[in-house]
């Protein structure tokens, strides 16, 4: 059996504020294979964005370990932390926030390729035009700045962003939460056929069920800081087993009407 692209095995994360020690996440394990998306799911301060960012490094770890294709993040110095992020990439939910307003998109999109070394302008110039096109935009479109485009427009130009250095795993951390439904439609086969054309890995995080069914393969359900239950995506929908997993069903396809106390039994 071939390795996994990602191994995390008892990830951690402590925040202290004001005196206060807040264990974000708490012995953290799964595994993602090339070409699969994982999906981490939860209510907000499950967890699962604060394991997305100590994955890439942009949190450091409290403990645990994390690997790719083998290699140890933990292990790796400034400089392979640099080469390392070519094949490891982020979506954020709200690329305005993620984009220069004073930068066309063009540049913002061609920024990673100068940062790790490509020399060749006019070769750059073309890898962005085309990638502009690869999600559904213009080569055209380099030109002009952020506000000038929809929100789901941006998240596209955050894909390509994400893109443009060819990595094997992309963390998108919540990508269409802030998009009308519709729109997510689109930007889910979006990401689906990408992922077939380019064999890449998503590393899926969301609070929405409904969203995960469409795209994921295998589901981790966090629940303060835990997964409290992992398995496929067919699975998890036909046949929960954790009671918070089947309180986050029930909000999306109630069978019956939710018990009013079901909640505070999970947090009990």
């Amino acid at each position: 059996m071939s390795q996994p692209l990602l191994t995390v095995e008892h990830l951690s994360k402590t925040f202290s504020r004001r005196g206060h020690t807040v264990q974000a996440v708490q012995d953290v394990s799964f595994t993602l294979n090339a070409g699969e998306t994982y999906a981490l799911v939860g209510e907000s301060g499950s967890g699962k964005s604060t394991t997305g960012r100590a994955i890439l490094g942009l949190t450091p770890a409290s403990g645990g370990r994390v690997a790719f294709a083998g290699h140890s993040l933990r292990d790796l110095n400034p400089r392979q932390w640099r080469e390392m992020r070519r094949s490891i990439q982020i979506i954020f939910q709200d690329p305005l926030s993620t984009l220069d307003p004073k930068r066309t998109v063009g540049y913002s999109i061609e920024e990673p390729l100068i940062i790790h070394g490509e020399k060749d302008a006019a070769l750059r110039k073309k890898a962005v035009g085309a990638m502009l096109t690869q999600v559904g935009l213009g080569a055209h479109d380099a030109g002009r700045y952020p506000h000038e485009f929809s929100g789901g427009q941006r998240q596209r130009i955050g894909i390509a962003r994400a893109l443009i250095l060819r990595p094997r795993l992309i963390i998108c951390d919540e990508p269409v939460s802030a998009l009308d439904v519709s729109i997510q439609s689109q930007i889910l086969n979006l990401l689906m056929d990408l992922q077939r054309e380019y064999g890449l890995a998503y590393l899926f995080i969301s609070h929405d069920l409904n969203v995960v069914r469409h795209i994921a393969d295998r589901v981790g359900v966090m629940y303060q800081g835990r997964i409290v239950e992992e398995g496929s995506c067919r699975d998890l929908f036909a046949r929960p087993q954790h009671e918070y997993t089947r309180y986050l069903l029930d909000a999306i396809l109630p069978a019956h009407p939710p018990e009013k106390h079901a909640l505070a039994k999970v947090r009990a």
